[in-house]
């Protein structure tokens, strides 16, 4: 059963609708969050219901526990099931408050842990495909040199609207940016990111007055903001005949785990992201090692595998 759909007896529903009115009237939560915490909790009364609990004070910490395993069996992740759980803690609480029940049986219930998702990453070929298409004009020349600064450098997409003129040292190389908690970090830019920027520079005047501090401009003038980069890039991957949806976060995705690829050299890429916790950069080690493990097949001495009659119908891969 689902039992989302199942109406509630008088004795739950009263209660429930009296929270929701609570929520709206006094805590002037929005209609949208109200909606979200009355889908929750009449799921959890519907379940109650289904198993004969006849009212919100008999239900158990058990009670709690075993709807949060019934949730995960119904295909719920992680993070649902914690906001399930907060709808239900927060139901408690005004419940204790109204003196209609003794404890909050939610209280000390944890969800499960989500497995984390790894970010989507766009091979070396097809960045390499996407970023040597020639720009049709001015705005293209302008998308160009914003995305291969994107991956050149590993930038937020904040980052990269936050850019101004005097941000980046061309004849250095170098490119000073402003991360989370107005941390700034210094970053090299690479040959074809300052051959991009170096384009851009030139038709740039004839978009943006003198006084425009912003490195990345509008066909208005202004400073480009982050949807509107997020929309061109969309935009360039479908003009250049991109394989994937792309978007911003995948650009540094793809910077940090194609370094860490490169090099293995975690700490490096923890500081070029300007990560203030390694375990954050972590993620991007469990995206190359598939990688890792075949060159390790195909390199170590005690993992080749020879010539014999162990493989004689099969051919060992070139290194």
């Amino acid at each position: 059963m689902s039992g989302a759909a199942e109406e509630l007896t008088d004795v739950l529903s009263a209660p429930l609708s009296a929270f929701l009115v609570h929520l709206a009237s006094e805590k002037r939560h929005s209609p949208r969050t109200c909606d979200s915490y009355q889908r929750d909790l009449q799921r959890f009364g519907a379940w109650l219901q289904g198993r004969q609990a006849s009212a919100w004070h008999d239900v158990s910490g058990h009670d709690v526990r075993r709807y949060v395993a019934w949730l995960s069996r119904e295909g719920l992740g992680g993070r649902s099931i914690a906001r399930h759980l907060s709808a239900i803690r927060r139901f408690y609480q005004y419940l204790l408050r109204e003196k209609q029940v003794r404890d909050n049986p939610a209280l000390d219930i944890r969800a499960p842990k989500s497995g984390r998702r790894l970010p989507r990453v766009a091979d070396v070929d097809q960045l390499n495909h996407l970023l040597d298409a020639r720009p049709d004009d001015s705005l293209e020349v302008r998308d160009l040199c914003m995305f291969e600064m994107m991956y050149s450098c590993g930038l937020r997409l904040s980052e990269l609207s936050g850019l101004d003129l005097d941000s980046v040292d061309a004849r250095g190389g170098e490119v000073r940016v402003l991360g989370k908690g107005s941390k700034e970090r210094v970053l090299p830019v690479g040959r074809k990111a300052l051959q991009a920027l170096s384009g851009w520079l030139a038709v740039r005047p004839g978009l943006a007055e003198e006084s425009q501090r912003a490195l990345f401009v509008s066909q208005r003038g202004g400073r480009l903001s982050n949807r509107s980069i997020q929309a061109r890039l969309g935009r360039w991957g479908v003009a250049k005949g991109a394989e994937q949806r792309l978007h911003p976060h995948m650009l540094r995705h793809s910077f940090a785990s194609h370094l860490l690829e490169s090099s293995g050299d975690l700490r490096a890429v923890q500081e070029l992201l300007g990560h203030a916790d390694i375990a954050t950069t972590q993620v991007y080690t469990h995206l190359d090692f598939q990688h890792l493990a075949r060159v390790y097949d195909q390199s170590h001495p005690r993992a080749r595998r020879r010539n014999g009659s162990d493989d004689q119908q099969q051919t060992p891969e070139t290194p």
